[in-house]
């Protein structure tokens, strides 16, 4: 139910239903549109707009449907049903055609069984009964005329006829020329007149041929005369005509009558095309309008998302314009929104984008948002929009909004969708003001859904201090002075008068006039309400820069974990080749070992014997376990730099020089480290790194140096454990050039700190090991220092 009744049309539904009446084929799709009103019944609702998706569906992606005939066939099966009655020859021909289209339908949707359910139903149960049209069609032609054979009689009857008029004809002529020999005849050729054939005579000769006159000409000088000789052959052709319409009446009279006992289901195929084309109306509409079916729910709540008003979106579409999209919620919490801002900023056509939409869906109509939007259904459906003062019942515009106010307030429930515009206007805003927040109050205890528009302060604060009320806003560019239609929920939204008067031009002495008479607070709110639009935008803003970031930042650390994987996999890889060749080299050691024991046995440990072989056996151990690395010889000694990036000759891993110390290179590849002569890696250019790598490289590197502290606490530790940790540590701080490395391993009895020590001695980066000083530690702490 709508209230009042006239809220529709304020909507804007009366011209949805226009667009659409214009997309119907036929009456009776047209008189469909005409009876369109919103449902509440959920599952109705449902079906009428699954129909529509599923016909938008076949227009957009299918074949077309086979719909090119539409006639209004009830009135015609209720002529049928009158006893004596026939259709003619043309009503035939649209019940066949009408009928052939339904066959068409049902055969359209069979091939596609399963696929578009909704319209399926619609002919589910429909007989086919196909017999019906072969009978029409064994007595009507293809254009709508009976065909001579429909009777032997009929046959015969057209046989007769034409040979009779070929007889006539043929003594017409003979007497036509016979005159003209004679001179008889007027200017001219045989003529009709009367429905007879006649021959134009002067008016001076008409006694010399015996005949009929049947009309003179308005001289006087010719007369038309039908001869005596072809009166008797035109009357037995004007019999023959009798007869001949006689037996067409005899014939649709019994086709009707073996029509009749199929009136019920002549009547279900005309619901069936009328349903076709009121649903194919209402599916190219959505097309005009790029409607959407949204999730449906059977609960009093809304959640539009990139909505726009039907209307203004055609409008705006034929200018070249866009239309802003419109995002609101409205449910159990977040029940009415109070809509504020300034004047021509969008309040109304927001509120009435809401209103309209909802109707739509109700209707069974798809609407122009996101798939993904949610809408309920209303039971009750209230507007008050625009201006209904009355002459005849004495209601002033004021008087009207508080009638409507009281019927709200009395109907109004949980299930009531509520739309006032410019709640409150029309009189004193000393006493309008509080009136609306009392109406306002009252829906809300009724727990009504609704959007209101003001401009009132009062119903701002009062909606920012109420449960189940929000505050929301037409964003307005205060440094352009220009509207963005765009609704923000969660804040009250300035009128921006004195901004938008300065802009128009009023004269800064009336601006600061008026000023001065508005009260205080009023001034605070105002100011408040410009201060925190200008803030939400930057915060806006910063938001929208963060989130960018983040999204940066995350992809940063998905590749980072992605190489991670792909060094790992290559470490794992690099180390099971190494221990394959140790082992091989191990087998052949001792391999050679047990030969050359067998050789001394055998020439019974001669000194020189022995002496040889044992020379041999250390050329061959030599040669096997400490096998020189494989050295690529360049021409040119290259020349490197920190930063660089190098391939390793022998495996071909890229990576990444960190430092150079004299002929060796100490390289990174990802979180390994490792020391390399020059020659045995080459420069490789940047484009031929991978970007994972160089992205892994530079985080790594940034992050590494950022947080790595030359300080190591080993205390309590395991001697294993702790020398584990500081080769870390020592490998670390070497790398990022640090002259020195604290290691705190505490007194204790002197055994960590003796087994750390004598551990550090032998790398040859280490110059020299203190103590702390005994004020600071002594000798529970080391300081490492590098050459």
């Amino acid at each position: 139910m709508i209230y009042p009744e006239n809220a529709a049309e304020k909507l804007g539904f009366n011209e949805i239903k226009s667009l659409i009446k214009a997309r119907c084929l036929s009456v009776m799709g047209k008189d469909m549109v005409d009876k369109i009103q919103p449902m509440h019944q959920f599952g109705q609702i449902d079906k009428f707009l699954r129909q529509t998706k599923e016909f938008k569906d076949i227009l957009v992606n299918d074949a077309p449907l086979p719909i090119d005939h539409l006639y209004p066939i009830k009135n015609l099966v209720e002529k049928i049903r009158v006893e004596g009655s026939f259709l003619s020859e043309e009503e035939f021909f649209q019940v066949s055609l009408s009928l052939k289209t339904v066959f068409a339908v049902i055969h359209y949707f069979q091939e596609r069984n399963g696929q578009y359910e909704a319209l399926e139903a619609l002919f589910e149960h429909l007989p086919v009964e196909k017999s019906i049209v072969k009978n029409i069609d064994n007595v009507i032609d293809q254009h709508g005329k009976m065909k001579p054979s429909a009777s032997p009689k009929l046959h015969e009857i057209y046989t007769s006829i034409s040979r009779a008029e070929r007889e006539a004809r043929k003594r017409m002529d003979s007497l036509f020329k016979n005159a003209q020999d004679a001179g008889w005849t007027a200017d001219g050729s045989l003529t009709i007149r009367d429905g007879r054939l006649c021959i134009p005579i002067l008016a001076e000769n008409k006694r010399k041929i015996k005949g009929f006159i049947h009309d003179e000409s308005s001289t006087g000088q010719t007369v038309y005369l039908e001869p005596e000789e072809v009166f008797q052959l035109n009357n037995q052709l004007r019999d023959l005509e009798f007869d001949k319409r006689r037996e067409k009446i005899r014939i649709l009279i019994e086709l009707t009558t073996e029509l009749r006992p199929y009136t019920s289901v002549l009547l279900s195929y005309h619901g069936l095309l009328s349903k076709l084309d009121f649903v194919r109306a209402k599916a190219l509409f959505a097309i005009d309008i790029e409607a959407e079916m949204p999730e449906l729910d059977n609960t009093p709540s809304m959640s539009l998302r990139n909505a726009r008003h039907p209307l203004l979106f055609l409008n705006h579409r034929k200018e070249g314009l866009t239309v802003v999209p419109l995002y609101v919620n409205i449910n159990e919490k977040q029940r009415i929104v109070v809509v504020s801002g300034p004047n021509a900023g969008g309040k109304s056509v927001c509120m009435k984008t809401i209103g309209l939409l909802q109707i739509m869906i109700q209707s069974g109509l798809l609407i122009p948002a996101d798939p993904t939007s949610k809408m309920g259904v209303f039971k009750l459906i209230f507007a008050d929009i625009g201006d209904d003062q009355s002459i005849e019942s004495d209601l002033s515009t004021y008087s009207a909004h508080l009638s409507k106010m009281r019927y709200f307030i009395e109907n109004s429930g949980g299930k009531t969708l509520v739309l006032i515009d410019e709640f409150g206007a029309g009189t004193d805003p000393q006493f309008g003001g509080p009136i609306a927040e009392a109406v306002l109050e009252s829906l809300n205890k009724k727990k009504a859904r609704g959007v209101i528009t003001t401009h009132y302060s009062n119903l701002k604060l009062f909606a920012n201090s109420t449960e189940g009320i929000e505050n929301a806003s037409m964003l307005f560019d205060n440094v352009v002075m220009k509207p963005r239609y765009i609704l923000e929920i969660g804040k009250p939204g300035s009128s921006y008068a004195f901004e938008i008067a300065h802009k128009i031009g009023l004269p800064d002495d009336v601006l600061n006039n008026a000023k001065q008479k508005i009260g205080v607070q009023q001034k605070k709110v105002d100011h408040l309400l410009v201060d925190l639009e200008r803030e939400k935008k930057e915060v806006f803003e910063a938001r929208r820069n963060f989130q960018k970031r983040e999204s940066q930042l995350a992809k940063l650390v998905e590749e980072n974990e992605s190489m991670k994987a792909y060094l790992e996999e290559n470490k794992k890889t690099l180390l099971k080749q190494a221990k394959l060749e140790a082992q091989e080299v191990l087998r052949n050691a001792n391999k050679l070992v047990e030969n050359t024991i067998s050789e001394i046995k055998e020439s019974n440990a001669d000194k020189d014997k022995t002496r040889e072989l044992r020379k041999v056996l250390k050329t061959e151990l030599d040669k096997n376990l400490v096998k020189p690395a494989k050295v690529v010889k360049t021409e040119k000694k290259e020349e490197f730099q920190i930063g660089d990036w190098v391939k390793i000759i022998d495996t071909g891993t890229i990576a990444q020089i960190m430092e150079i110390a004299k002929d060796n290179l100490i390289l990174a590849m990802g979180d390994l480290r490792s020391v390399v002569k020059r020659n045995r890696v080459e420069k490789t250019v940047r484009k031929d790194v991978p970007k994972a790598l160089r992205k892994l490289h530079g985080t790594d590197m940034t992050e590494s140096i950022a947080s790595f502290s030359p300080e190591i606490d080993v205390r309590g530790m395991r001697t294993e454990a702790a020398i584990s940790d500081i080769e870390k540590y020592l490998d670390k701080a070497i790398m990022m050039s640090f002259p020195s490395l604290k290691i705190i391993h505490g007194k204790g009895n002197g055994i960590l700190r003796k087994m750390i020590r004598d551990y550090l001695r032998k790398y040859k980066e280490v110059d020299r090991m203190e103590d702390e000083h005994a004020d600071r530690g002594g000798d529970g702490i080391t300081y490492v220092y590098f050459s």
